[in-house]
């Protein structure tokens, strides 16, 4: 507790006297989280994890895609942003039920435009064929051994890559998991949290990892995409999204090798490693794969929006 002992004086200064004690926030597996009552307002500091710029992840480009996400009020306020912490207003919230975000598929998608649509600049890119590379070297590096499907990973992310280029790249949070998606108390609104795999990407990216791990079924992916373009879903547009569903896979197995290697947390890496490039490969040998690789390489593939 010496480092947080440090921080908080640090921020004392700016943010108001620590009062009663520092309590641990459950629910991420990467970095520590604690809430933090100074000055009389209740804060979340994020301590990083051990490593995690292996992962990928721009400690400047998260701050900066929190900044510009809770000006467009989808987001937590910034309140500090020192080297060792992220500091944030905290949010009276509960976590989201799969029904919740079933029933907030357009909020999600007017916030995600929102914020794609934004013009704000991170300093670093994200897209999954390149991260699977970096992956791949972390682990050789690191003395890792690379499971066989990861090269079956690899290979379905450059063919999606080839149908789907990015045109234009712009900022995404590209980790959209269930945890990352908060209900506030006050307003009832939804929120998006943790920001810190945020970089230029394809926006489609975002929607089709936001699909995937929350479970959605395809009447829900046709709200999602009606929403977020204002218009009918057209079949290269749903055949898209299909691609990225897989590329996040992709994303998710390659991670969990990688957390595997360097983290030191005491969690079933492997295990989730295994559960997403066991979806990938049933997803890539069947007939339609091969169907949403032709109906999305096309002109409007190359459309980012």
């Amino acid at each position: 507790m010496d480092d947080l002992s440090d921080i908080l004086r640090r921020l004392e200064p700016s943010l108001g006297p620590l009062s009663g004690e520092l309590r641990p926030l459950s629910g991420g597996i990467t970095n520590r989280n604690f809430r933090a009552t100074l000055g009389g307002v209740d804060y979340v500091i994020r301590q990083p994890g051990k490593d995690t710029d292996l992962l990928g992840i721009d400690r400047r480009a998260e701050r900066l895609a929190t900044e510009a996400a809770a000006r467009l009020d989808i987001a937590p306020a910034v309140a500090a942003a020192l080297e060792e912490c992220l500091v944030t207003r905290f949010i009276e919230c509960r976590a989201v039920t799969r029904q919740d975000l079933l029933d907030g598929v357009e909020q999600i998608a007017l916030a995600l435009r929102r914020f794609h649509d934004s013009h704000t600049e991170l300093p670093t890119a994200f897209w999954v064929p390149d991260l699977l590379e970096d992956y791949a070297a972390i682990v050789r590096r690191r003395g890792g051994t690379l499971p066989g499907a990861y090269s079956g990973a690899v290979f379905a992310a450059a063919r999606i890559a080839a149908a789907l280029p990015v045109a234009l790249p712009r900022p995404c949070h590209n980790d959209l998991l269930p945890g990352n998606i908060i209900r506030a108390a006050d307003d009832g609104g939804l929120r998006i949290v943790d920001w810190e795999y945020a970089g230029m990407g394809d926006p489609r990216f975002d929607l089709g990892n936001l699909s995937i791990n929350n479970g959605f079924d395809e009447a829900a992916d046709d709200r999602l995409l009606s929403a977020y373009h204002g218009e009918a879903p057209s079949d290269r547009g749903r055949a898209a999204l299909k691609l990225m569903r897989v590329l996040s896979d992709a994303r998710e197995a390659a991670w969990g090798v990688v957390q595997a290697t360097v983290s030191g947390l005491d969690f079933d890496f492997n295990g989730y490693a295994d559960e997403h490039f066991e979806r990938l490969g049933a997803t890539v040998v069947r007939p339609y794969f091969e169907e949403w690789l032709v109906v999305a390489g096309g002109e409007e593939s190359s459309q980012t929006a």
